[in-house]
């Protein structure tokens, strides 16, 4: 096996995950509080891999994640790149903090991306305008990251993957 494709599945294997747990059906009243887990797998191997995982790799996932929501193509492509973007600008910092500080970071990062989604929905008329309880989504995902974050890099160092 040569170095490059070393692991390539247990990347793709965890993005498969995530977006099967991004389809998981939710009571209407707890729809607001779901997890972001395709972003927050982003951001686990971008902060890991950087030299693998990076823009490109952002750009496709949020073609996906729009292709499986039914949203226009792109939304979160777009956004997604630039989470992409600000994580591997930040990614030798923010590996220096502890798991909860991170959370701190995930809040914020998510939440950008999760306004930066929902205000692109407003402006093409995709969504109408409502009040702001989609950033719950980012403060469950704050919660899970630091579990996540312990799960990911322990398949990481268990498979080899670099």
């Amino acid at each position: 096996m040569t170095p490059k494709s070393n692991g390539i599945w247990v990347i793709l294997l965890s993005f498969l995950v995530a977006y099967l747990l991004a389809i998981v059906p939710f009571p209407d009243w707890a729809m607001h509080y779901r997890p972001q887990w395709v972003m927050l797998v982003l951001i686990y191997w971008v902060m890991a891999l950087p030299y693998r995982v990076g823009i490109g790799s952002a750009w496709m996932a949020g073609i996906f994640t729009d292709i499986l929501e039914g949203s226009m193509l792109g939304i979160h492509a777009f956004t997604f790149a630039v989470l992409a973007y600000i994580t591997l600008s930040l990614h030798q910092r923010v590996r220096l903090f502890s798991s909860w500080q991170q959370s701190g970071i995930i809040l914020a990062l998510v939440g950008l991306v999760m306004t930066g989604t929902y205000w692109i929905k407003v402006m093409t008329g995709e969504t109408a305008q409502g009040s702001m309880l989609f950033l719950l989504g980012a403060l469950s995902s704050a919660f899970v990251w630091p579990w996540l974050f312990l799960l990911l890099r322990q398949l990481r160092r268990g498979f080899d993957v670099h």
